[in-house]
C-alpha cells in the first residue's frame, strides 16, 4: 500500500468511525428520550462581509465572553419574570401602577420609555419592568419585602447576592473580559440566586 492509499484509507476509517459514534449517540437519545446535541446545525446571521473584518483576538475573545452573556441574558429575563409575577400576583395586572414600584424608579423608566420613542426605533418590549436595570429589579424587590418574603428568607441574602450579580454584569453588558476569578464568581452568584429560592 501507498502512502496515498494509505491516507485515504486512514480518512474512510476515521469517517467509519465517525459514523458509528453518530450511530451510538443516536441510540442513547432514544433509549433514553434525551438530546445530546449532536445533530444540530448551527446557522449564523452574523455578517460575512464585515465581520471578518475584526481582528481575529476580538473575535476569538467575543466567542468566549458570549457564554457568559447567555448565562446573564437568562438569568436577568428569568429575574424579570419572577417579579412580574410575584407582583402580578400580589396586586393584579396594573401592579406597575398600582403596587409598590418606587416614584424615582418609575420616572427613570418613564423617560427611558419616552427617549426610546423620541429615537424614532422599535420598542424593546411593552413591559415597563423591560426598562429597569438590573439594580432597580432588586430595588423593587427589597421595597415590596411583603411580596418576596415568602420566597427568600433574608432580605440582607437577597440585597448580596443581586449586588454581586450587578457587579459581575457590567463588564459583561460593557464588552469586557471577564477574568478567571470573575467567571468562578458569576458561577457561584447564579447558584447563590437559585439557592436563595430554595
Amino acid at each position: 500500500m501507498n502512502g496515498k492509499e494509505k491516507t485515504e484509507s486512514l480518512i474512510k476509517l476515521f469517517a467509519m468511525a465517525n459514523q458509528l459514534i453518530v450511530h451510538s449517540l443516536e441510540r442513547i437519545e432514544n433509549r433514553f428520550d434525551i438530546d445530546l446535541g449532536h445533530n444540530q446545525t448551527i446557522t449564523s446571521d452574523r455578517d460575512e462581509k464585515y465581520y471578518p473584518q475584526f481582528d481575529e483576538d476580538i473575535r476569538r475573545e467575543a466567542a468566549g465572553m458570549s457564554q457568559h452573556y447567555e448565562i446573564f441574558y437568562c438569568l436577568e429575563k428569568s429575574i424579570r419574570c419572577f417579579v412580574s409575577d410575584m407582583m402580578n400576583e400580589a396586586h393584579g395586572g396594573n401592579w406597575w401602577d398600582s403596587g409598590g414600584i418606587p416614584q424615582n424608579i418609575h420616572q427613570d423608566v418613564a423617560a427611558r420609555i419616552r427617549a426610546e420613542q423620541d429615537s424614532g426605533t422599535t420598542r424593546r418590549s411593552d413591559q415597563p419592568l423591560d426598562y429597569t436595570s438590573f439594580g432597580e429589579l432588586s430595588e423593587i424587590i427589597k421595597s415590596n419585602w411583603d411580596v418576596f418574603g415568602s420566597v427568600f428568607s433574608s432580605r440582607k441574602a437577597v440585597e448580596r447576592v443581586m449586588g454581586n450579580l450587578n457587579t459581575i454584569r457590567a463588564p459583561i453588558a460593557h464588552c469586557s473580559p471577564l477574568a478567571k476569578d470573575e467567571i468562578i464568581r458569576l458561577q457561584l452568584s447564579v447558584h447563590d440566586w437559585f439557592r436563595l429560592m430554595e
